[in-house]
C-alpha cells in the first residue's frame, strides 16, 4: 500500500492506495488552522500520523504532490513567491524518510496532475500530453514521449507565467501579461466583478448561471476571457505538439459555455498541421489528479533504481 499525499495552501488531503492507482481510503486536514503559525511540514506529518494510526497500516512507500515550486530530485519545496509563510525550504522528502523509513519522492502538484490523468485519466493511452489548470492561476504540466517534463531542476510546467501581454496586467511573479492574470478562474471573475459593480457577481456558479440566462454582459465576458485563454493554449500547443490538451480546475465542468467555445477558438488560432489529430478536452480525474499522478511519479522512480 502506498501512501498518497496532495498538500494545497489550505488542505492536505491523504489516501491509501494500490500500486493500480485505486484509493481505498482517504482523509483530509487543514494546514492553515492557526495561520501557517504552525508549519506546514509539521501540520502535514501530524495528519498523516493520524492517517496511518487510525487505520493501523504501514505503507511501502509515500508518494507526495506538493504546491509550489518542487525540486523533485530533492523533494524540497524552492519557491513559492510568498504566497504561503514559512513553505519555501519544505524538506518533504527528508522529513517523511527520516519520520517514516520507506522511500518518498515528491512532485509538484501541477505536474502530479498532469501525471495523473495521464495515467487514469482523460490523457490515459496518449504519449504526448498538454494539461493546463485554470483555478486561482493557472498551472499545468506537459507529458512527452510518455514522460514527465521536469526540467532542469524539476521545476518545469510554469505554464501560467509566460507573458501574451508585454505591456499587460502586473503578476504576482514579478512579470507583466503574464497568461494567468487573463486565463485563470480569478480573472474571469475578476472581469465580471468590473463589468458589474453594481450587482458583482459571487463566484463561478453564479457566473455561469448569469450567461445561461442570457445576461449579454456576461456573455460578453466570458467571450473575451476566452480569447485570452485560447491565445495561450495556441502559444503552447505550437511549442509542445501534444495530442491532447486536457484542461482542469472546477470551471472545466462547464462543457457547453467553456470546453466547446474554449476549443474553437484554440484550433481558429492554430498552424493547420498543429490541428491534426489534436484532441482537446476536460480532465476526468478531479481533486484525485494530484494524488494519483504523485503514485505514477512514485512508481517510475522506484522502477528505475
Amino acid at each position: 500500500m502506498i501512501l498518497g499525499i496532495d498538500v494545497g495552501g489550505t488542505a492536505v488531503k491523504l489516501g491509501l492506495m494500490t500500486r493500480e492507482g485505486q484509493i481505498l481510503s482517504r482523509e483530509e486536514a487543514p494546514v492553515n488552522a492557526d495561520g501557517y503559525a504552525t508549519p506546514v511540514l509539521t501540520s502535514v506529518l501530524r495528519a498523516a500520523e493520524r492517517f496511518l494510526q487510525s487505520r493501523d497500516t504501514d505503507p511501502e512507500g509515500i508518494a507526495v504532490s506538493a504546491t509550489g515550486q518542487v525540486d523533485d530530485r530533492q523533494g524540497i519545496v524552492i519557491g513559492t513567491n510568498g504566497s504561503i509563510p514559512g513553505y519555501e525550504g519544505t524538506d518533504f522528502q527528508s522529513a517523511f524518510r527520516s519520520r517514516f523509513g520507506v522511500p518518498v519522492h515528491v512532485l509538484n502538484d501541477a505536474n502530479a496532475a498532469a501525471l495523473g490523468e495521464t495515467f487514469l485519466g482523460a490523457g490515459k493511452g496518449c504519449r504526448d500530453v498538454l494539461m493546463v489548470t485554470l483555478g486561482t492561476g493557472v498551472g499545468g504540466g506537459v507529458v512527452s514521449g510518455g514522460r514527465l517534463v521536469r526540467g532542469h531542476r524539476g521545476i518545469a510546467g510554469e505554464l501560467g507565467h509566460f507573458s501574451i501581454d508585454r505591456g499587460g496586467l502586473p503578476c504576482p511573479c514579478g512579470g507583466r501579461g503574464c497568461f494567468e492574470r487573463y486565463a485563470s478562474a480569478t480573472a474571469l471573475i475578476t472581469m465580471a466583478r468590473d463589468a458589474s459593480p453594481d450587482d458583482p457577481v459571487r463566484d463561478g456558479r453564479d457566473f455561469f448561471a448569469r450567461v445561461r440566462s442570457g445576461d449579454g454582459a456576461m456573455s460578453g465576458v466570458l467571450d473575451r476571457w476566452l480569447d485570452g485563454a485560447a491565445l495561450g493554449l495556441a502559444g503552447l500547443i505550437h511549442i509542445f505538439n501534444p495530442e491532447i490538451v486536457l484542461i482542469g480546475g472546477g470551471i472545466s465542468a462547464q462543457q457547453e459555455l467553456l470546453i466547446t467555445p474554449l476549443r474553437k477558438k484554440v484550433f481558429g488560432l492554430l498552424m493547420p498541421r498543429f490541428s491534426e489529430g489534436l484532441r482537446l478536452e476536460a480532465a476526468l480525474l478531479g481533486n484525485d489528479a494530484g494524488m494519483i499522478g504523485a503514485l505514477k511519479y512514485w512508481l517510475d522512480q522506484e522502477e528505475s533504481k
